[in-house]
């Protein structure tokens, strides 16, 4: 599974980015399932704005750009058998486009079921072929490569007498 360290001061380090820009909140933590049918949260929810751009958090191949279960979602593939999904999104992209870190994917739709803020969204990973052959969710955040800041100290200041 991916590691994420915490940190409220990090930045991304690699080739994935935040899927929302300024950096949003994170409203809800991934909470891998104990098992596949059982309950969690597969991704995590981001605070947005209704009608804000969602960004492609890294390159790849958009494979599936439509309605599921009535809520908007687009999903791209990426190098390795990931792949990120990004709800509810109305898609100004299609199937089969490739995109790259910060395109614009489409527009965060307003509400999200469990999140608190007023549009939020859900940013999902997972590993196409993970233990036992099967899709695993793991937490996007992962994808950041998240670096917390340290500060380090100062040298102490010499004052000369005068």
């Amino acid at each position: 599974m991916l590691a994420v360290p915490g940190g409220a001061s990090a930045a991304p380090t690699g080739d994935f980015d935040w899927p929302l820009r300024p950096r949003p909140a994170v409203e809800r933590r991934f909470d891998a399932p104990e098992r596949d049918w059982l309950p969690g949260h597969r991704g995590v929810d981001l605070a947005g704005t209704a009608g804000q751009s969602v960004l492609a958090a890294g390159e790849g191949v958009v494979v599936f750009a439509g309605t599921v279960a009535g809520r908007p979602v687009v999903s791209v593939e990426h190098q390795g058998g990931l792949r990120t999904t990004y709800e509810p999104v109305r898609a100004a992209v299609s199937t089969g486009g490739r995109v790259r870190r910060g395109t614009v994917l489409g527009t965060l739709a307003a509400g999200h079921p469990g999140c608190p803020a007023a549009a939020c969204l859900h940013w999902g990973l997972r590993r196409e072929s993970g233990q036992r052959g099967k899709p695993e969710y793991l937490d996007p955040l992962g994808l950041l490569r998240l670096v917390p800041v340290r500060l380090l100290p100062s040298a102490p200041e010499h004052h000369t007498p005068e």
